[in-house]
Protein backbone atom coordinates (compact mmCIF):
# COMPACT_ATOMS: atom_id res chain seq x y z
CA UNK A 1 0.00 0.00 0.00
CA UNK A 2 2.98 2.22 0.76
CA UNK A 3 3.58 4.68 -2.35
CA UNK A 4 7.02 6.08 -2.84
CA UNK A 5 6.66 10.08 -2.10
CA UNK A 6 9.57 11.10 -4.96
CA UNK A 7 12.38 9.54 -6.67
CA UNK A 8 14.66 10.52 -3.69
CA UNK A 9 12.36 11.12 -1.07
CA UNK A 10 11.68 7.63 1.32
CA UNK A 11 11.41 4.19 -0.52
CA UNK A 12 8.29 2.17 -1.06
CA UNK A 13 10.41 -0.39 1.53
CA UNK A 14 10.76 2.00 4.71
CA UNK A 15 9.91 -0.16 7.25
CA UNK A 16 8.63 2.71 9.56
CA UNK A 17 6.67 3.73 6.53
CA UNK A 18 4.90 0.40 5.66
CA UNK A 19 3.95 0.49 9.21
CA UNK A 20 2.96 3.35 9.87
CA UNK A 21 0.37 2.50 6.44
CA UNK A 22 -0.28 -0.99 7.62
CA UNK A 23 -1.26 0.38 11.18
CA UNK A 24 -3.64 3.18 9.56
CA UNK A 25 -5.43 0.54 7.33
CA UNK A 26 -5.80 -1.63 10.35
CA UNK A 27 -7.27 1.34 12.25
CA UNK A 28 -9.48 2.80 10.01
CA UNK A 29 -11.02 -0.65 9.27
CA UNK A 30 -11.85 -1.33 12.16
CA UNK A 31 -13.36 2.14 13.65
CA UNK A 32 -14.55 3.41 9.78
CA UNK A 33 -15.05 0.65 7.55
CA UNK A 34 -16.22 -2.19 10.31
CA UNK A 35 -18.85 -0.26 11.59
CA UNK A 36 -20.50 1.14 8.58
CA UNK A 37 -20.48 -2.50 7.63
CA UNK A 38 -22.29 -3.81 10.57
CA UNK A 39 -24.62 -1.23 10.33
CA UNK A 40 -25.17 -2.16 6.48
CA UNK A 41 -25.95 -5.82 7.44
CA UNK A 42 -28.13 -5.29 10.43
CA UNK A 43 -30.19 -3.04 7.61
CA UNK A 44 -30.09 -5.52 4.89
CA UNK A 45 -30.04 -8.82 6.58
CA UNK A 46 -32.60 -10.85 8.29
CA UNK A 47 -32.79 -14.52 9.16
CA UNK A 48 -29.26 -14.66 8.05
CA UNK A 49 -30.36 -13.32 4.08
CA UNK A 50 -30.23 -10.35 2.47
CA UNK A 51 -33.88 -8.34 2.38
CA UNK A 52 -34.90 -4.84 1.28
CA UNK A 53 -37.87 -5.09 3.20
CA UNK A 54 -36.74 -3.04 6.40
CA UNK A 55 -35.94 -0.14 3.58
CA UNK A 56 -39.03 -0.46 1.84
CA UNK A 57 -41.29 -0.71 5.05
CA UNK A 58 -39.50 2.42 6.33
CA UNK A 59 -39.87 4.45 2.97
CA UNK A 60 -43.86 3.43 2.75
CA UNK A 61 -44.39 4.15 6.64
CA UNK A 62 -46.04 7.85 6.68
CA UNK A 63 -44.05 8.76 9.48
CA UNK A 64 -40.74 8.12 8.70
CA UNK A 65 -41.52 10.03 5.15
CA UNK A 66 -42.51 12.80 7.47
CA UNK A 67 -39.51 13.01 9.43
CA UNK A 68 -37.26 12.37 5.51
CA UNK A 69 -39.22 15.79 4.21
CA UNK A 70 -38.83 17.62 8.05
CA UNK A 71 -35.61 16.92 7.74
CA UNK A 72 -34.61 18.22 4.36
CA UNK A 73 -36.98 21.04 4.63
CA UNK A 74 -35.43 21.73 7.76
CA UNK A 75 -31.56 21.93 6.57
CA UNK A 76 -32.86 23.79 3.47
CA UNK A 77 -34.35 26.74 5.31
CA UNK A 78 -31.16 26.72 8.16
CA UNK A 79 -29.10 26.43 5.26
CA UNK A 80 -30.22 29.97 3.19
CA UNK A 81 -30.68 31.25 6.51
CA UNK A 82 -27.11 30.78 7.82
CA UNK A 83 -25.54 31.93 4.79
CA UNK A 84 -27.10 34.81 4.59
CA UNK A 85 -26.44 35.60 8.12
CA UNK A 86 -22.44 34.34 7.14
CA UNK A 87 -22.13 36.79 4.22
CA UNK A 88 -23.81 39.60 5.86
CA UNK A 89 -21.06 39.15 8.64
CA UNK A 90 -17.99 38.48 6.13
CA UNK A 91 -18.66 41.73 3.86
CA UNK A 92 -19.76 43.94 6.46
CA UNK A 93 -16.08 42.99 8.19
CA UNK A 94 -13.53 43.01 4.81
CA UNK A 95 -15.95 45.65 2.95
CA UNK A 96 -16.46 48.38 5.09
CA UNK A 97 -13.96 50.13 7.32
CA UNK A 98 -15.09 48.58 10.24
CA UNK A 99 -12.11 49.01 13.36
CA UNK A 100 -10.14 46.59 14.16
CA UNK A 101 -11.34 45.94 17.75
CA UNK A 102 -15.10 46.07 16.36
CA UNK A 103 -13.27 43.03 14.07
CA UNK A 104 -11.63 40.87 16.95
CA UNK A 105 -15.18 41.46 19.22
CA UNK A 106 -17.30 40.18 15.97
CA UNK A 107 -14.95 37.16 15.68
CA UNK A 108 -15.23 36.32 19.39
CA UNK A 109 -18.80 36.43 19.55
CA UNK A 110 -19.29 34.89 16.03
CA UNK A 111 -17.56 31.66 17.31
CA UNK A 112 -19.26 31.48 21.01
CA UNK A 113 -21.52 28.70 18.89
CA UNK A 114 -18.95 26.62 17.89
CA UNK A 115 -17.62 25.98 20.80
CA UNK A 116 -20.53 25.63 23.33
CA UNK A 117 -22.69 22.35 23.90
CA UNK A 118 -25.69 22.14 21.26
CA UNK A 119 -28.07 22.80 23.64
CA UNK A 120 -27.09 26.19 24.51
CA UNK A 121 -29.29 28.50 21.84
CA UNK A 122 -31.77 25.72 22.52
CA UNK A 123 -31.88 26.65 26.12
CA UNK A 124 -31.86 30.38 25.39
CA UNK A 125 -34.27 30.37 23.16
CA UNK A 126 -36.59 28.69 25.48
CA UNK A 127 -35.77 31.12 28.31
CA UNK A 128 -36.42 33.94 25.98
CA UNK A 129 -39.50 32.11 24.15
CA UNK A 130 -41.07 29.88 26.67
CA UNK A 131 -44.25 29.95 28.76
CA UNK A 132 -42.36 31.83 31.57
CA UNK A 133 -39.83 33.57 28.86
CA UNK A 134 -38.50 36.38 29.48
CA UNK A 135 -39.54 38.11 25.82
CA UNK A 136 -43.41 36.53 25.42
CA UNK A 137 -44.14 36.17 29.69
CA UNK A 138 -42.22 39.17 31.02
CA UNK A 139 -41.93 41.52 28.27
CA UNK A 140 -44.90 41.08 25.98
CA UNK A 141 -47.07 39.61 28.74
CA UNK A 142 -47.91 36.27 26.64
CA UNK A 143 -49.34 33.29 28.57
CA UNK A 144 -48.57 30.24 27.61
CA UNK A 145 -46.54 31.07 24.74
CA UNK A 146 -45.13 28.04 22.97
CA UNK A 147 -41.67 27.66 21.91
CA UNK A 148 -41.47 24.42 19.67
CA UNK A 149 -42.01 24.02 16.26
CA UNK A 150 -40.40 24.90 13.27
CA UNK A 151 -39.95 28.70 13.95
CA UNK A 152 -37.69 28.35 16.92
CA UNK A 153 -35.88 25.01 15.70
CA UNK A 154 -34.98 26.79 12.29
CA UNK A 155 -33.84 30.61 13.72
CA UNK A 156 -32.28 28.19 16.58
CA UNK A 157 -30.25 26.40 14.25
CA UNK A 158 -29.02 28.95 11.87
CA UNK A 159 -28.10 30.78 15.36
CA UNK A 160 -25.88 27.67 15.52
CA UNK A 161 -24.44 27.04 12.23
CA UNK A 162 -24.10 30.54 10.50
CA UNK A 163 -20.39 31.19 11.95
CA UNK A 164 -18.96 28.07 9.19
CA UNK A 165 -20.84 30.25 6.63
CA UNK A 166 -18.81 33.57 8.33
CA UNK A 167 -15.84 30.89 8.53
CA UNK A 168 -15.92 29.74 4.73
CA UNK A 169 -16.66 33.27 3.20
CA UNK A 170 -14.45 35.54 5.18
CA UNK A 171 -11.58 34.75 3.39
CA UNK A 172 -12.99 34.36 0.06
CA UNK A 173 -14.50 37.87 0.28
CA UNK A 174 -10.93 39.14 1.52
CA UNK A 175 -9.19 37.44 -1.29
CA UNK A 176 -11.13 39.29 -4.40
CA UNK A 177 -8.61 41.97 -5.32
CA UNK A 178 -10.59 45.12 -6.19
CA UNK A 179 -9.27 45.29 -9.83
CA UNK A 180 -12.16 44.16 -11.63
CA UNK A 181 -14.54 46.11 -9.46
CA UNK A 182 -12.61 49.13 -10.52
CA UNK A 183 -13.08 48.33 -14.04
CA UNK A 184 -15.98 47.89 -13.58
CA UNK A 185 -16.41 51.53 -11.87
CA UNK A 186 -14.10 52.74 -14.84
CA UNK A 187 -17.13 51.82 -17.36
CA UNK A 188 -19.77 53.63 -15.62
CA UNK A 189 -21.46 50.74 -13.13
CA UNK A 190 -22.84 51.57 -9.88
CA UNK A 191 -22.04 50.14 -6.77
CA UNK A 192 -25.21 48.25 -6.77
CA UNK A 193 -24.26 46.85 -10.76
CA UNK A 194 -20.67 46.04 -9.32
CA UNK A 195 -21.86 44.03 -6.31
CA UNK A 196 -24.22 42.23 -8.87
CA UNK A 197 -22.29 41.31 -11.87
CA UNK A 198 -18.75 41.29 -10.44
CA UNK A 199 -18.64 40.54 -6.26
CA UNK A 200 -21.47 38.44 -5.67
CA UNK A 201 -20.70 36.55 -9.14
CA UNK A 202 -17.02 35.31 -7.60
CA UNK A 203 -18.49 34.38 -3.86
CA UNK A 204 -20.64 32.14 -5.96
CA UNK A 205 -18.84 28.96 -5.03
CA UNK A 206 -18.05 30.30 -1.32
CA UNK A 207 -21.83 30.73 -1.14
CA UNK A 208 -22.71 26.93 -2.63
CA UNK A 209 -20.28 25.80 -0.12
CA UNK A 210 -21.30 27.84 2.65
CA UNK A 211 -24.51 26.21 2.34
CA UNK A 212 -23.50 22.51 1.91
CA UNK A 213 -21.63 22.74 5.11
CA UNK A 214 -24.61 24.14 7.10
CA UNK A 215 -27.53 22.11 5.55
CA UNK A 216 -25.31 18.92 6.38
CA UNK A 217 -24.82 20.78 9.75
CA UNK A 218 -28.47 20.88 10.45
CA UNK A 219 -29.47 17.70 8.46
CA UNK A 220 -27.23 15.76 11.03
CA UNK A 221 -28.21 17.81 14.08
CA UNK A 222 -29.83 16.10 16.83
CA UNK A 223 -29.56 18.34 19.86
CA UNK A 224 -31.80 21.40 18.75
CA UNK A 225 -35.04 18.94 17.44
CA UNK A 226 -35.12 17.00 20.70
CA UNK A 227 -35.37 20.08 22.44
CA UNK A 228 -37.54 22.33 20.09
CA UNK A 229 -38.66 20.94 17.42
CA UNK A 230 -41.59 19.47 19.80
CA UNK A 231 -44.67 16.53 18.32
CA UNK A 232 -45.44 18.64 14.85
CA UNK A 233 -41.61 18.05 13.70
CA UNK A 234 -40.23 15.16 13.59
CA UNK A 235 -36.72 14.78 12.14
CA UNK A 236 -35.02 11.66 11.65
CA UNK A 237 -31.97 12.23 13.63
CA UNK A 238 -34.10 12.36 16.80
CA UNK A 239 -36.54 9.61 15.57
CA UNK A 240 -33.62 6.75 14.77
CA UNK A 241 -32.36 7.78 18.64
CA UNK A 242 -36.28 7.33 19.78
CA UNK A 243 -36.59 4.14 18.19
CA UNK A 244 -33.36 2.86 19.78
CA UNK A 245 -33.73 4.33 23.45
CA UNK A 246 -37.44 3.98 23.92
CA UNK A 247 -38.26 1.01 21.77
CA UNK A 248 -35.31 -1.25 22.00
CA UNK A 249 -35.09 -1.66 18.00
CA UNK A 250 -31.54 -1.50 17.24
CA UNK A 251 -32.44 -2.64 13.43
CA UNK A 252 -35.14 0.08 13.20
CA UNK A 253 -33.03 2.55 14.45
CA UNK A 254 -30.11 1.57 12.31
CA UNK A 255 -33.17 1.79 9.33
CA UNK A 256 -34.42 5.01 10.08
CA UNK A 257 -30.29 6.67 10.43
CA UNK A 258 -29.67 4.92 6.38
CA UNK A 259 -32.05 6.88 5.40
CA UNK A 260 -30.25 9.86 5.52
CA UNK A 261 -27.11 8.27 4.22
CA UNK A 262 -27.97 9.24 0.80
CA UNK A 263 -28.81 13.29 0.88
CA UNK A 264 -25.53 13.19 3.31
CA UNK A 265 -23.25 11.65 0.67
CA UNK A 266 -24.57 13.26 -2.11
CA UNK A 267 -24.55 16.88 -0.19
CA UNK A 268 -20.39 15.92 0.63
CA UNK A 269 -19.41 15.16 -2.52
CA UNK A 270 -20.67 18.46 -3.98
CA UNK A 271 -19.19 19.96 -1.81
CA UNK A 272 -15.86 18.74 -2.68
CA UNK A 273 -16.76 19.26 -6.24
CA UNK A 274 -17.44 22.95 -5.54
CA UNK A 275 -14.46 23.76 -3.73
CA UNK A 276 -11.83 22.00 -5.34
CA UNK A 277 -13.37 22.63 -9.44
CA UNK A 278 -13.76 26.26 -9.00
CA UNK A 279 -12.12 28.47 -11.35
CA UNK A 280 -13.18 31.81 -10.06
CA UNK A 281 -9.38 33.46 -10.33
CA UNK A 282 -9.08 36.52 -8.57
CA UNK A 283 -5.35 36.52 -7.67
CA UNK A 284 -3.25 36.41 -11.40
CA UNK A 285 0.58 36.87 -10.09
CA UNK A 286 1.04 40.15 -11.96
CA UNK A 287 3.19 42.51 -11.01
CA UNK A 288 2.21 45.68 -9.36
CA UNK A 289 -0.06 46.97 -6.46
CA UNK A 290 -2.88 45.11 -5.52
CA UNK A 291 -6.50 47.63 -5.62
CA UNK A 292 -8.46 47.24 -2.30
CA UNK A 293 -12.23 45.86 -2.90
CA UNK A 294 -15.18 48.32 -3.36
CA UNK A 295 -16.37 49.19 0.17
CA UNK A 296 -19.93 49.72 0.54
CA UNK A 297 -22.27 53.27 -0.04
CA UNK A 298 -22.23 54.96 3.41
CA UNK A 299 -25.83 54.50 3.66
CA UNK A 300 -25.76 50.86 2.72
CA UNK A 301 -22.67 50.23 5.57
CA UNK A 302 -24.78 51.44 8.39
CA UNK A 303 -27.46 49.39 7.66
CA UNK A 304 -25.02 46.43 7.17
CA UNK A 305 -23.50 47.49 10.72
CA UNK A 306 -26.94 47.43 12.22
CA UNK A 307 -27.72 43.90 10.98
CA UNK A 308 -24.27 42.92 12.40
CA UNK A 309 -24.81 44.26 15.92
CA UNK A 310 -28.26 43.57 15.84
CA UNK A 311 -27.27 39.66 15.51
CA UNK A 312 -24.71 39.71 17.57
CA UNK A 313 -26.22 41.52 20.02
CA UNK A 314 -28.98 38.72 20.27
CA UNK A 315 -25.88 36.37 20.85
CA UNK A 316 -24.83 38.08 23.10
CA UNK A 317 -28.11 38.09 24.95
CA UNK A 318 -28.77 34.54 24.57
CA UNK A 319 -25.21 34.01 26.40
CA UNK A 320 -26.24 36.75 29.47
CA UNK A 321 -29.34 34.70 29.42
CA UNK A 322 -27.58 31.24 30.30
CA UNK A 323 -25.06 32.98 32.99
CA UNK A 324 -28.26 34.47 34.72
CA UNK A 325 -30.37 31.12 34.61
CA UNK A 326 -27.32 29.65 35.89
CA UNK A 327 -27.36 31.78 38.42
CA UNK A 328 -31.01 32.36 40.09
CA UNK A 329 -33.17 29.32 41.89
CA UNK A 330 -35.35 29.20 39.15
CA UNK A 331 -35.95 31.24 35.46
CA UNK A 332 -39.08 32.76 35.05
CA UNK A 333 -40.55 31.95 38.81
CA UNK A 334 -37.73 33.01 41.43
CA UNK A 335 -34.95 35.00 40.21
CA UNK A 336 -33.25 35.12 43.82
CA UNK A 337 -29.40 34.98 43.14
CA UNK A 338 -27.94 31.41 44.50
CA UNK A 339 -24.98 29.19 43.62
CA UNK A 340 -27.04 25.74 44.05
CA UNK A 341 -26.74 25.54 40.57
CA UNK A 342 -23.19 25.40 40.57
CA UNK A 343 -23.15 23.20 43.65
CA UNK A 344 -25.15 20.76 42.03
CA UNK A 345 -22.70 20.30 39.28
CA UNK A 346 -19.91 20.12 41.69
CA UNK A 347 -21.15 17.35 43.72
CA UNK A 348 -24.08 15.26 41.63
CA UNK A 349 -21.96 15.99 37.96
CA UNK A 350 -18.64 15.54 39.30
CA UNK A 351 -18.56 12.28 37.64
CA UNK A 352 -19.22 13.70 34.32
CA UNK A 353 -17.15 16.32 34.29
CA UNK A 354 -14.54 14.06 35.19
CA UNK A 355 -15.29 11.67 32.55
CA UNK A 356 -15.70 14.16 29.63
CA UNK A 357 -12.22 16.03 31.15
CA UNK A 358 -10.59 12.60 31.05
CA UNK A 359 -12.14 11.26 27.82
CA UNK A 360 -11.40 14.99 26.04
CA UNK A 361 -7.25 15.19 27.20
CA UNK A 362 -6.87 11.77 25.84
CA UNK A 363 -8.54 12.14 22.86
CA UNK A 364 -6.71 16.12 22.16
CA UNK A 365 -3.26 14.40 21.51
CA UNK A 366 -4.18 11.40 19.61
CA UNK A 367 -6.92 13.28 17.16
CA UNK A 368 -4.19 15.71 16.96
CA UNK A 369 -1.44 13.23 16.04
CA UNK A 370 -3.41 11.23 13.83
CA UNK A 371 -4.64 14.26 11.57
CA UNK A 372 -1.19 14.97 10.82
CA UNK A 373 0.27 11.69 10.04
CA UNK A 374 -2.98 11.20 8.05
CA UNK A 375 -2.55 14.60 6.28
CA UNK A 376 1.62 13.69 5.29
CA UNK A 377 0.66 10.61 3.93
CA UNK A 378 -2.51 12.04 1.61
CA UNK A 379 0.29 15.01 1.08
CA UNK A 380 3.24 13.04 0.22
CA UNK A 381 2.11 10.21 -1.38
CA UNK A 382 1.04 9.28 -5.01
CA UNK A 383 -1.48 7.39 -6.95
CA UNK A 384 -4.74 5.22 -5.76
CA UNK A 385 -3.52 4.65 -2.06
CA UNK A 386 -3.46 8.26 -1.38
CA UNK A 387 -7.02 8.84 -2.73
CA UNK A 388 -8.24 6.06 -0.92
CA UNK A 389 -6.48 6.84 2.48
CA UNK A 390 -8.42 10.42 1.61
CA UNK A 391 -11.95 8.91 0.50
CA UNK A 392 -11.64 6.49 3.89
CA UNK A 393 -10.30 8.62 6.95
CA UNK A 394 -13.25 11.51 5.98
CA UNK A 395 -16.10 8.83 5.81
CA UNK A 396 -17.13 9.60 9.07
CA UNK A 397 -16.55 12.94 9.10
CA UNK A 398 -19.44 13.36 6.41
CA UNK A 399 -21.59 10.92 8.10
CA UNK A 400 -24.09 12.49 10.36
CA UNK A 401 -23.23 11.48 13.44
CA UNK A 402 -26.46 9.76 14.33
CA UNK A 403 -25.27 6.99 11.83
CA UNK A 404 -22.10 6.97 12.90
CA UNK A 405 -23.43 6.80 16.84
CA UNK A 406 -25.43 3.78 15.73
CA UNK A 407 -22.64 1.97 13.85
CA UNK A 408 -20.31 2.27 16.73
CA UNK A 409 -23.53 0.44 18.77
CA UNK A 410 -23.94 -2.07 16.63
CA UNK A 411 -20.28 -2.67 15.81
CA UNK A 412 -19.01 -3.36 19.52
CA UNK A 413 -21.46 -4.61 21.30
CA UNK A 414 -20.63 -8.19 20.60
CA UNK A 415 -17.87 -10.47 19.41
CA UNK A 416 -15.17 -10.35 18.33
CA UNK A 417 -14.72 -6.29 19.74
CA UNK A 418 -16.95 -5.64 22.72
CA UNK A 419 -15.80 -2.15 23.43
CA UNK A 420 -19.55 -0.72 24.26
CA UNK A 421 -19.11 0.96 27.61
CA UNK A 422 -15.60 1.51 28.19
CA UNK A 423 -13.71 4.84 27.29
CA UNK A 424 -12.12 3.14 24.25
CA UNK A 425 -15.18 3.70 22.04
CA UNK A 426 -15.77 7.06 22.82
CA UNK A 427 -12.21 8.62 22.27
CA UNK A 428 -12.58 6.46 18.96
CA UNK A 429 -15.44 7.89 18.01
CA UNK A 430 -14.06 11.19 18.10
CA UNK A 431 -10.56 10.86 16.96
CA UNK A 432 -11.96 9.42 13.68
CA UNK A 433 -15.06 11.89 13.27
CA UNK A 434 -13.40 15.03 14.33
CA UNK A 435 -9.81 14.96 12.71
CA UNK A 436 -10.22 15.97 9.47
CA UNK A 437 -9.56 19.08 10.24
CA UNK A 438 -6.72 18.50 11.37
CA UNK A 439 -5.77 16.32 8.44
CA UNK A 440 -7.36 18.89 5.99
CA UNK A 441 -5.11 21.92 7.53
CA UNK A 442 -2.13 19.29 7.32
CA UNK A 443 -2.82 19.00 3.46
CA UNK A 444 -3.27 22.53 2.87
CA UNK A 445 0.25 23.24 4.79
CA UNK A 446 2.72 20.77 2.91
CA UNK A 447 1.05 21.88 -0.27
CA UNK A 448 3.14 25.33 0.79
CA UNK A 449 6.31 23.27 1.68
CA UNK A 450 8.83 22.89 -0.81
CA UNK A 451 9.58 18.62 -0.94
CA UNK A 452 13.22 19.89 -1.52
CA UNK A 453 13.18 20.52 2.26
CA UNK A 454 12.65 16.82 3.16
CA UNK A 455 14.75 15.39 0.14
CA UNK A 456 17.61 17.42 1.66
CA UNK A 457 17.14 15.62 5.18
CA UNK A 458 16.62 12.26 2.99
CA UNK A 459 19.68 12.90 1.28
CA UNK A 460 21.45 12.83 4.11
CA UNK A 461 20.62 9.94 5.64
CA UNK A 462 18.00 10.57 7.83
CA UNK A 463 15.01 8.20 8.33
CA UNK A 464 11.31 8.83 7.22
CA UNK A 465 10.54 9.14 11.09
CA UNK A 466 13.84 11.48 11.66
CA UNK A 467 12.77 13.52 8.64
CA UNK A 468 8.94 13.77 10.02
CA UNK A 469 9.77 14.58 13.20
CA UNK A 470 12.87 17.64 13.11
CA UNK A 471 11.95 18.93 9.70
CA UNK A 472 8.05 17.92 8.65
CA UNK A 473 6.51 18.17 11.98
CA UNK A 474 7.96 21.99 13.31
CA UNK A 475 6.62 23.05 9.88
CA UNK A 476 3.16 21.86 10.08
CA UNK A 477 2.73 22.53 13.99
CA UNK A 478 -0.54 24.84 13.00
CA UNK A 479 -2.31 21.68 11.50
CA UNK A 480 -1.18 19.95 14.94
CA UNK A 481 -2.90 22.61 17.00
CA UNK A 482 -5.62 22.68 15.07
CA UNK A 483 -6.20 19.01 15.59
CA UNK A 484 -6.01 19.42 19.00
CA UNK A 485 -8.71 22.23 19.15
CA UNK A 486 -10.96 20.29 17.19
CA UNK A 487 -11.22 17.19 19.14
CA UNK A 488 -10.98 18.99 22.55
CA UNK A 489 -13.85 21.22 21.99
CA UNK A 490 -16.07 18.23 20.25
CA UNK A 491 -15.15 16.16 23.34
CA UNK A 492 -16.29 18.45 25.77
CA UNK A 493 -19.32 20.14 23.17
CA UNK A 494 -20.65 16.90 20.81
CA UNK A 495 -23.45 14.52 21.30
CA UNK A 496 -25.34 13.49 18.53
CA UNK A 497 -22.77 10.23 18.10
CA UNK A 498 -22.12 9.62 21.79
CA UNK A 499 -25.20 9.52 22.91
CA UNK A 500 -25.63 5.86 21.69
CA UNK A 501 -21.97 4.93 22.85
CA UNK A 502 -22.30 6.08 26.60
CA UNK A 503 -22.72 3.81 30.02
CA UNK A 504 -22.98 3.65 33.41
CA UNK A 505 -19.33 4.03 33.84
CA UNK A 506 -18.77 6.48 31.48
CA UNK A 507 -20.52 9.52 30.96
CA UNK A 508 -20.83 12.81 29.11
CA UNK A 509 -21.90 16.14 30.43
CA UNK A 510 -23.48 17.10 27.42
CA UNK A 511 -25.80 13.92 28.28
CA UNK A 512 -26.27 15.47 31.67
CA UNK A 513 -27.44 18.28 29.95
CA UNK A 514 -29.71 16.31 27.97
CA UNK A 515 -30.99 14.59 31.07
CA UNK A 516 -31.50 18.06 32.44
CA UNK A 517 -33.25 19.52 29.52
CA UNK A 518 -36.02 16.52 30.01
CA UNK A 519 -36.44 16.66 33.85
CA UNK A 520 -37.19 20.80 33.45
CA UNK A 521 -34.33 21.21 35.40
CA UNK A 522 -33.07 24.29 33.57
CA UNK A 523 -30.73 25.29 35.80
CA UNK A 524 -28.59 22.64 36.57
CA UNK A 525 -28.09 22.71 32.43
CA UNK A 526 -26.98 26.45 32.56
CA UNK A 527 -24.64 25.82 34.86
CA UNK A 528 -22.86 22.87 32.81
CA UNK A 529 -22.74 24.92 29.67
CA UNK A 530 -21.41 28.04 31.14
CA UNK A 531 -18.89 25.21 32.99
CA UNK A 532 -18.57 23.52 29.14
CA UNK A 533 -17.92 27.44 27.15
CA UNK A 534 -15.72 28.76 30.05
CA UNK A 535 -13.22 25.27 29.89
CA UNK A 536 -12.71 25.19 26.04
CA UNK A 537 -12.48 29.32 26.07
CA UNK A 538 -9.84 28.36 28.45
CA UNK A 539 -8.11 25.52 27.19
CA UNK A 540 -8.17 27.16 23.48
CA UNK A 541 -6.63 29.90 24.79
CA UNK A 542 -3.86 28.05 26.06
CA UNK A 543 -3.28 26.08 22.76
CA UNK A 544 -2.87 29.68 20.65
CA UNK A 545 -0.55 30.67 23.36
CA UNK A 546 1.36 27.97 22.99
CA UNK A 547 1.49 27.98 19.37
CA UNK A 548 2.41 31.47 19.28
CA UNK A 549 5.57 30.92 21.44
CA UNK A 550 6.71 27.41 19.32
CA UNK A 551 6.17 29.25 15.77
CA UNK A 552 7.04 31.71 13.67
CA UNK A 553 4.72 34.75 12.72
CA UNK A 554 4.04 33.22 9.33
CA UNK A 555 3.16 29.96 10.22
CA UNK A 556 0.46 31.18 13.28
CA UNK A 557 -3.19 30.40 12.51
CA UNK A 558 -5.85 29.51 15.15
CA UNK A 559 -6.31 25.98 16.80
CA UNK A 560 -10.12 26.36 17.21
CA UNK A 561 -11.94 24.16 15.10
CA UNK A 562 -15.21 24.34 13.65
CA UNK A 563 -16.34 20.82 12.60
CA UNK A 564 -19.78 19.93 12.60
Amino acid sequence: MAAAVTARGPAQSDPFRVAVIVTLWLLLGLFVLYPLACLLVRAFSDDGGFTLAPIVGALGNPTHLRALRNSLVLATLVGMLGTAAGFLFAYTVERTDMSRGAKRLIDLIVLLPLISPPFTTSIGFVFSFGPRGLITHDLLGMQNAQVYGWASTTCAEALTYFPLAFLALRPLIAAIGGDLEEAAFSLGGSRWQVFRTVTLPLTTPGLGNAFLLIFAASLADFATPLILAGNNLPVLPTDAYLQITGMFDLKGGAVLSLLLLVPAGLVFFAQRYLVERRSYVTITGKIGGRAHGAGAAPAVRWLLWAGCAALTLFILYLYALLVYASAVVAFGANGTPTLDNYRVIFTEGIPAIQDTLIIALIGMPLGGLYGVIVGYLIARSRGISRHMIEIVSMINYALPGTIVGIAYLIAFNDPPFVLTGTATIIIACYIFRYSPTGIRTTVALLQQVDRSIEEASFSLGASTLRTFTSVTLPLILPAFFAGLGTVFIRAMTAISATIFLVSINWTLITVRILENMTEVALGPAAAFSVFVIVVVLAVTSLLNVALSRMTTPTLRVSSVGTAP
